[in-house]
């Protein structure tokens, strides 16, 4: 079942006519003249187009609240679907495990690479144990340890990153928050091998920069990326979250307004409709995108990559 979104009332409507059509036709006392075949055609290619044009022209708020659909795919689809042999690795060796990062050994294609990223959950009872994707320290800390670890075996670096940011709680506080996020971040820009960061979903303030510090930044058609959420930003600004759409259309949340601004380096295609509506053609597209910017980075020597970040974050905003 489909979840729709308020913009795709009409979409909504249309599929739900679809539905009872089908219904109908399937019915075993139906006696009909109509021809429902040609009806449902009619239908569905007008439902088809009416999704196409929707997404053309989504507004940042509407693309915030695609890049947040909970049928969205998240870090474990994409394991399960773009990459194999996943071994994951856990534990900060400090203080525990945090399951809003997960991180380990995987394939991509013929290549080895160390994938990290945030996982939010498809359930209830997932999502409270992954904290919803808000990192802890702990998360940043084993981040850090896996980033490492790939240096030393000369595995390229991988991260997935989605999450409204990192999680603000007193705990979180007490256990050094902001210096793990400084050393995350630290930590991608010094690795000796190439590193692809791609943002697959939200990419909120610094729980989001102390994966994506890398010299390649992609990001889903449909993700966000920003300092701050549009509500928080609309709570500041308006003293009220009601005004959160003008503050997207403020803040250049998308990934179109990044790749002009130079935050970003490439725009990954998604399915008409967003990733959520065809999970495994999303995983396949991202799979080969990331393959592609491994392979221009290939043999690039260290002090070489670590120049090439340096310069791209230097270059933001000049």
């Amino acid at each position: 079942m489909i979840s729709y979104l308020e913009f795709e009332k009409p979409i909504a409507a249309l599929d739900a006519r679809i539905a009872e059509l089908r219904d109908a036709a399937e019915a075993p006392d139906f006696a009909g003249d109509l021809d429902i075949a040609a009806e449902l055609r009619k239908l569905e290619a007008k439902s088809a187009e009416l999704l196409a044009n929707t997404y053309r022209s989504l507004s940042p708020w509407q693309k915030t609240q695609v890049a947040r659909h909970p049928s969205r795919p998240h870090f474990r689809d994409y394991v399960a679907r773009a990459f194999a042999d996943f071994v994951p690795l856990g534990g900060d060796r400090c203080f525990g495990e945090d399951q809003a990062i997960v991180g380990g050994f995987a394939r991509l294609g013929d290549r080895r690479v160390m994938l990290i990223g945030h996982e939010k959950g498809n359930d209830t009872q997932s999502r409270i144990r992954h904290n919803f994707g808000m990192g802890k320290p702990e998360g940043y800390r084993k981040a850090v340890r896996l980033m490492e670890m790939a240096s030393r075996f000369g595995l390229p670096v991988v991260t997935l990153v989605d999450t409204s940011g990192a999680f603000p709680g007193i705990e979180a506080e007490e256990r050094g928050q902001a210096e793990a996020i400084a050393r995350s971040t630290e930590a991608c820009l010094a690795l000796g091998v190439p590193m692809v960061a791609t943002i697959v979903g939200e990419g909120g303030s610094g729980g989001a920069v102390a994966l994506a510090s890398a010299e390649r930044v992609l990001m889903l058609e449909h993700a966000v990326y920003a300092v701050i959420s549009p509500e928080g930003c609309a709570s500041i600004l308006w003293r009220t979250a009601a005004k959160a759409a003008d503050a997207a259309e403020a803040m250049k949340v998308t990934a179109q307004d990044l790749l002009q601004l130079g935050v970003i380096d490439r725009i990954v295609a998604e399915p008409v409709g967003g990733a959520h509506r065809n999970p495994g053609a999303m995983a396949i597209t991202l799979g080969n995108a990331i393959g592609e910017e491994l392979d221009a980075l290939a043999g690039q020597a260290p002090e070489a990559l670590r120049a090439m970040r340096e310069e791209r974050f230097l270059r933001i905003g000049a």
